[in-house]
């Protein structure tokens, strides 16, 4: 396997892997709010418990996200030290903010866990509340390094000898490399809060909560379909499916605001998202397909007249520029772009129907009699997170061959050490050994979880 190749294979084995404990850290603790403020409101027992055991799978999830992440910062010095050499210090601030949340959100969650019995009422909760303060602020700020790898800003750099102010990303002389420049001035703030942090940042905290409200509450109806009586997994499914649903419903409108972002800042990711090869007036959506850059034709698509134009900018007539307004060497992987940004969009209209169904059902407490839906909101537990993972890859092929748009290319900034197969596999096996781990603790976690028997015998405590 080439070397650059494997870089990035491991890059995106660590990126896939740590996503989906980084999304679970960000939106369980809101769960575990909701059961410990109701239990504070209501005084029912079974909120309590609800909270308790929530709390209890976070704490798992946690320290495998823990390692998770640790491995993937390590991979960023040893994989990509151009890069790092670079952009670190632009890059740094919300780097070293998101390590400040992730500690406190790890004090605040031996708090929670540990000062039941220790702390009051009002400081319990508070600390159940910062668990999912921190959780969202320390996803939020890695978004942050992220968003300026697409819209890079917030630097003075002396290329040539001549110094040039990057106030914006179009700021930066075309043709230029940052790695022959001289970064003589860095303005942090300006930096983190590039153009595209605040339409990223919405987006994935979004998609979090509707990935893990929905996946929850898939465990739930799974276990009430062998224990339908059971007022545990009930009031679990009350409480995530609103969460789910609202999540599911500001999805696209998040999504709009990043496609309307992409239209004005990133014109040719979109063009490689929506397979849109030609720059016209009036330009239609593409659904599903295989686009061919050869042919420059996307076959087996379904076309929606004007309705790219309309996302892009609404208004149906508005310019949107097609792939061939870039050189051909500027193109990302336009089938894998494509497919998986039609694979996010399918998961998350399928989670919108889902959970509106299931929603309207609960309230009507007449879910727990519908075995098939129970099934199929089992089934539907992967969705979200299926949908992130697309996303991600979205984002990131959407900006190959670019490690910072515009600016440095991803061949540039690889390591040479040779031989990166070896850490490939030895990372492989790692993740497999976590992987295990998290499953065989969640299983045990799930098949434990109070029947109707010990909640009717007050014995749920100790199931």
């Amino acid at each position: 396997m080439p070397n650059l190749l494997a870089a990035r294979t491991l890059m995106a084995l660590s990126l896939g892997f740590h996503i989906v404990f980084a999304a679970i850290g960000m939106a369980m603790p809101v769960l575990m709010v909701l059961a410990e403020a109701r239990w504070r409101r209501h005084r029912d027992p079974i909120d309590k418990l609800l909270a308790q055991r929530w709390a209890k799978g976070t704490a798992i999830l946690f320290a495998i996200g823990a390692v998770s992440g640790t491995a993937l910062s390590f991979e960023l010095g040893l994989l990509w030290p151009t890069f790092m050499r670079h952009a670190g210090p632009l890059v740094g601030m919300p780097f070293s903010l998101e390590g400040f949340a992730f500690f406190l959100e790890a004090i605040f969650l031996g708090l929670y866990l540990y000062g039941r019995d220790r702390l009051g009422p009002r400081a319990h909760l508070f600390a159940c509340a910062m668990v999912a303060v921190c959780g969202m602020a320390s996803g939020a700020l890695v978004i942050a390094a992220n968003a300026w790898m697409n819209t890079p800003q917030g630097f003075d750099a002396r290329i040539g000898g001549v110094l040039h102010s990057i106030q914006s990303p179009e700021d930066w002389p075309v043709g230029a490399r940052l790695a022959a420049a001289e970064v003589v001035e860095i303005r942090p703030w300006q930096a983190m809060f590039n153009p595209a942090f605040l339409t990223q940042a919405g987006h994935m905290l979004v998609a979090a909560l509707a990935a893990v409200a929905l996946a929850v509450a898939g465990v739930h109806a799974a276990m009430l379909r062998r224990d339908p009586e059971n007022g545990f997994h009930r009031r679990a499914l009350q409480l995530t499916l609103p969460l789910a649903l609202a999540g599911a419903v500001a999805m696209p409108v998040t999504g709009d605001l990043a496609a309307k972002h992409l239209a004005k800042h990133q014109p040719l990711k979109l063009a490689a998202m929506e397979a849109h090869f030609h720059t016209e007036r009036g330009a239609g959506l593409l659904v599903g397909g295989l686009p061919d850059a050869e042919t420059r034709a996307t076959t087996g698509a379904l076309h929606l007249p004007k309705l790219l134009s309309i996302l892009a900018f609404a208004d149906p007539d508005a310019e949107v520029r097609g792939l061939d307004a870039f050189d051909r060497d500027q193109w990302p992987p336009l089938a894998v772009t494509h497919l998986a940004f039609d694979l996010m969009v399918g998961c998350g209209m399928a989670m919108l129907l889902v959970t509106a169904l299931g929603w309207w059902l609960a309230r009507r407490e007449t879910l727990w009699r519908r075995p098939g839906l129970l099934r199929v909101l089992a089934w539907s537990a992967p969705l979200g997170f299926v949908a992130i993972e697309a996303g991600w890859t979205v984002t990131e092929v959407g900006r190959q061959p670019w490690i910072i748009r515009g600016m440095m290319r991803t061949a540039e900034a690889v390591t040479p050490m040779p031989h990166r197969g070896v850490p490939l596999l030895a990372f492989v096996v790692l993740y497999a050994v976590l992987g295990a781990v998290c499953a065989a603790l969640l299983r045990y976690h799930v098949f434990h979880s109070p029947t109707t028997a010990q909640l009717a015998a007050g014995e749920a405590d100790h199931a």
